[in-house]
């Protein structure tokens, strides 16, 4: 990416570093996460045009706690320090950070002191808005004191009175919040003003360029090697394939492994799209006994998705074996699945859940892998995938997991328990598109809980599992929070499932947003 002006991102362990990776290019200006360890002369060396210091869990005070080169701060490189990354700011810069004698999370009311550069056109907002000066927090530590000689206060809330600074002598900015997330109203606005006030990027930063360049580096990572898809249906392995067919066509071979986790109608549903809109080789592995068989008396959701990721992988090199020359494995996977997998390029990110594509990988794996679309978000896969004149029917396809209804199913995987969760499945699927909501909700799906109750059904006492249902709204899968569904609705898909899938006696809604849930159960 080194002919795009670019900022990089420090990434300090917070689960949001990829989302203001994200926001930044949203903007218009490519940016790259890097280890908290990199030094001043290596950014000097990339030619970066400013840096964002990210959030994260530990205490700037605490032993051992992540830190970074100490000349940032005043190498003049526009910094922009959040949450953590303004206290860790604030402290080489001679100011004092405790904790907090009441911790911050969730909604905060900001009240701006002064616009300066990185606040600009938020008061403008505010005579249009009411709310406009809500922001998002998260976190216990805070700044304490600062010297007021070289220091300027831009924002204060009723419990941190240093919201938002600045440096008077070096570009640095911090803010105790958390712009990158949707949930502070102004949020990427405060971005918007520092790429372009402060760091004075002028914004190259587009998806067609993206489509280009990652054909390049297909091309260069394949070479005349055959490459093997795994096509789910889903947005993310479609684009992939049609990604990776622009820039080595002939040359790709799409497999789609039943493991019998998959939701009802679904490979069906995959060979009318796929074979209507890809010119590549589809071939369907039916592994669902081989898969079901490994996750017998399996509960634990770490370890199904290990044995998930194990099977996956070795059933495609069974298919692998009949495509010459195949030594590539296409993947779709996501930002968001690295980030809750593993830490970051080296950073002290916690692992939230293990994806199958990610860490329950084997090992010993017989293929490079190809990954195209690792440094984007779901709704940027969506950006290139009407660059690539898919239609909107997989475009806007709802996210399934990797995993399939493995994740769904809680407690031990069976065939009469996958059985009533498709059934119930398939009864939310159906209502929401009823009610015209496919585009507004971005997943909903039924959930089948391990725990029976007493009902009475046809004058006759019974026994049964409780179905959850899940309807989320977001935009990048990072934050999510839960749908407001018609009650009118929610009777319908309650009535349905009772009525119509044996085995479940009561459903009830999920009501948790992410975070602190995750939007899969497992």
């Amino acid at each position: 990416m080194a002919a795009h002006e670019h900022v990089v991102i420090l990434d300090m362990g917070s689960q949001y570093t990829q989302l203001i990776a994200r926001r930044t290019r949203e903007l218009g200006v490519f940016s790259e996460i890097l280890s908290h360890k990199v030094t001043v002369d290596e950014l000097m060396a990339r030619g970066c045009k400013g840096v964002i210091v990210s959030g994260g869990p530990a205490s700037v005070y605490a032993e051992g706690a992540p830190t970074v080169d100490p000349n940032l701060f005043t190498s003049g490189i526009p910094v922009l320090g959040i949450c953590y990354g303004m206290q860790l700011g604030s402290s080489v810069l001679g100011g004092k950070v405790e904790k907090g004698k009441v911790r911050e999370f969730g909604h905060a009311e900001l009240e701006i002191r002064r616009e300066d550069v990185l606040l600009a056109g938020i008061s403008r907002e505010l005579a249009e808005k009411p709310d406009a000066t809500r922001v998002w927090m998260s976190h216990g530590d805070k700044v304490t004191s600062l010297p007021a000689k070289e220091f300027e206060v831009l924002a204060t809330t009723p419990d941190c009175e240093f919201a938002a600074v600045k440096h008077r002598k070096h570009p640095f900015f911090g803010v105790q919040f958390h712009p990158e997330v949707k949930h502070s109203i102004n949020g990427l606005l405060v971005l918007k003003n520092f790429l372009f006030n402060v760091c004075r990027c002028a914004g190259d930063w587009q998806m067609s360029s993206f489509i280009e360049e990652q054909c390049d580096r297909i091309r260069k990572q394949v070479g005349t090697g055959h490459v093997i898809c795994g096509l789910s249906g889903g947005v993310d392995s479609s684009v992939v394939a049609a990604l990776i067919s622009r820039a080595v066509p002939g040359q790709v071979t799409c497999i789609m492994v039943d493991n019998g986790l998959l939701r009802s109608g679904e490979v069906e549903e995959v060979r009318k799209a796929f074979e209507g809109h890809f010119n590549v080789k589809l071939v369907v592995a039916d592994a669902a006994q081989r898969f079901l068989g490994k996750l017998t008396g399996v509960t634990d959701p770490d370890e199904k998705r290990k044995i998930i990721g194990e099977v996956f992988i070795r059933v495609f090199e069974e298919e692998a074996r009949k495509v010459k020359n195949a030594a590539f494995l296409a993947q779709g996977t996501l930002y968001p699945d690295v980030i809750e997998s593993v830490a970051a390029h080296g950073g002290p990110t916690a692992m939230i859940k293990r994806h199958h594509n990610v860490g329950g990988l084997p090992a010993d794996m017989k293929f490079e892998l190809v990954e195209p679309l690792r440094f984007l978000f779901k709704d940027e896969v969506r950006e290139v995938g009407k660059e690539l004149g898919l239609p909107d029917a997989l475009v806007w396809r709802q996210p399934f997991p990797g995993p399939g209804l493995a994740v769904r199913c809680l407690g031990e995987i069976t065939e009469d328990r996958l059985f009533i969760l498709r059934k119930a499945d398939l009864i939310v699927r159906e209502e929401v598109d009823k009610a015209g909501l496919n585009r507004r909700i971005w997943q909903a799906f039924a959930v089948l809980l391990p725990v029976k109750s007493i009902g009475v059904m046809g004058d006759e006492r019974t026994h049964e599992f409780t179905c959850a249902i899940r309807a989320v709204e977001s935009v990048d899968g990072m934050t999510a929070d839960w749908a407001r569904l018609d009650y009118d609705l929610l009777r319908k898909m309650s009535n349905r499932i009772i009525n119509e899938v044996r085995g479940f006696n009561r459903v009830v809604y999920d009501i948790s947003s992410k975070p602190p849930a995750t939007i899969e159960w497992e």
